[in-house]
């Protein structure tokens, strides 16, 4: 199967790096973090991958033409696809639906997560559904206070997860079928397609509960930064 990383996005909310390069080359160690999710697919067996390139995609094209003479990468078939500068998520997925073969893995450059990816492929096949989504419960971000009545805090949780919360992990499988419902002109992915395919029933989600973590921040950078120099990463 082949894994499709969206990689093209402008990722304003880290500008004191993506001012410079694209999200999907920020460092977390000593290496890019789109290097850190190929390795990861790779540690499952998968050795294709498409690249959504947009902002800053001549960046992302210039590191893998480098890298390619490793003796890493010459085990992996890399295709780069520009899927324009402006383009949405679910634009960027249809600009490569030609270089699909069949079914596929979906993801986005900035989150990095130990999810069993041969567990939520075997969930996906035995669920018959056009997507999987993979979600994670998270932790508030702000404490969480129970109030009476007269106003008297009863308790005060500091990032308390709430077990009927599920958030999209971002870690996806669909068949080819999803082409068919991404209609719009540069439609967004997590808008029109996704909540299309839920209101037929065809999207099945797969509760991760290890760890995950998104990079949206330079807070959050520097929080996956420490996670691998201490040598306890998780992916």
């Amino acid at each position: 199967m082949q894994v499709v990383i969206l990689a093209g996005g402008l990722g304003t909310r880290l500008s004191e790096e993506t001012k410079i390069i694209p999200k999907a080359l920020v460092k977390i160690g000593n290496k890019p973090i789109i290097t850190h999710l190929i390795n990861y697919y790779q540690s499952y067996g998968y050795n294709d991958f498409i690249i959504c390139l947009g902002y800053k995609g001549d960046l992302i094209k210039s590191f893998f033409h480098k890298e390619k003479h490793k003796s890493y990468y010459k085990n992996l078939n890399i295709k780069l696809i520009n899927t324009g500068q402006k383009s949405y998520t679910g634009e960027r997925l249809k600009r490569v639906k030609k270089y699909i073969k069949g079914s596929f893995f979906l993801t986005y450059c900035d989150g990095l997560s130990n999810i069993n990816i041969k567990k939520t492929l075997l969930f996906f096949n035995k669920s018959k559904k056009i997507g999987l989504v993979s979600t994670i419960n998270p932790k508030s971000r702000f404490g969480v206070l129970s109030i009476d009545r007269y106003n008297n805090v009863l308790s005060f949780d500091e990032k308390i997860k709430n077990s009927n919360t599920w958030i999209n992990a971002g870690f996806f499988i669909f068949t080819k079928e999803i082409f068919k419902f991404i209609t719009e002109k540069n439609a967004i992915f997590e808008r029109g397609p996704l909540i299309k395919l839920s209101k037929k029933k065809q999207l099945v989600a797969y509760k991760h509960k290890g760890f995950w973590q998104c990079m949206d921040t330079l807070k959050d950078k520097i929080l996956l930064t420490e996670i691998w120099n201490k040598k306890k990463k998780f992916w």
